[in-house]
């Protein structure tokens, strides 16, 4: 699903980014974890064809992100909220990416309603722009624009940020669901390790811009090895 081969990113004598070579699989669930600037954030920008990267490339199933749009029609994905259009009602939003995303007539509705726990009564029919909603439902609306296409890639930043605990449970089952009923190849960043241990099938280690570490996190196995990297205490 993913290849990348000699990648960098360099700002000046830094080097934010230097993954020689990566594979993730068809269907894998991969957490991306590290200390801030270890290049998680600038790893998934590239991958959206969203910055470009000093050398090398990264590929979705055989195309160069840079070269090719076809990937983009089966990709959902946010990053921050850069990602929303501020003078847009949620409805107007939703509306735009299910015209992009060429869902059926009728369907959008029903795809919205299978996110009504999450939404909470706090983001449809309340009239009003995404620019005036707190920070957490700016988020809910990014991750469900990015999950209600149905994805064959999905690919968020920190998705349980500025969430409440029973938010992110809710964002956390349904990757898990998204994975499971349709196959969805998943790679997300969080500085949540248990989230990430939970649910992820593989945990990618960053730091200074490089794999660190590339766990297998069969059953959760990997949360020991990542505590005692990052030297936490139960």
């Amino acid at each position: 699903m993913i290849s990348i081969n000699q990648l960098t990113k360099v700002y000046g004598s830094q080097t934010a980014l230097n993954i020689p070579e990566l594979t993730i699989g068809r269907g894998e669930i991969v957490g991306l974890v590290g200390n801030n600037g270890a290049g998680k954030t600038t790893l998934l920008r590239i991958l959206l064809d969203i910055l470009q990267p000093t050398t090398g490339h990264a590929a979705i199933d055989g195309q160069r992100v840079d070269q090719s749009t076809e990937w983009k029609e089966f990709t959902g994905s946010f990053i921050d909220d850069r990602f929303l259009i501020d003078f847009y009602t949620p409805e107007e939003y939703f509306d735009l990416i299910a015209q992009l995303y060429h869902l059926p007539p009728g369907e959008l509705s029903a795809r919205l309603a299978d996110f009504d726990q999450l939404m909470h009564g706090e983001i449809l029919a309340t009239g009003k722009y995404l620019r005036n909603f707190s920070q957490g439902n700016r988020q809910k609306t990014g991750i469900i624009g990015a999950m209600m296409i149905h994805p064959q890639l999905l690919i968020l930043d920190e998705p349980f940020n500025y969430l409440d605990p029973s938010s992110q449970m809710i964002v956390a089952r349904r990757i898990c669901r998204l994975n499971a009923e349709l196959g969805t190849t998943v790679l997300l960043s969080s500085h949540n390790l248990e989230f990430v241990s939970e649910i992820s099938t593989r945990i990618l280690l960053l730091e200074r811009g490089e794999i660190a570490k590339d766990l297998r996190n069969a059953n959760g196995e990997a949360i020991a090895e990542l505590k005692e990297y990052f030297a936490l205490e139960e």
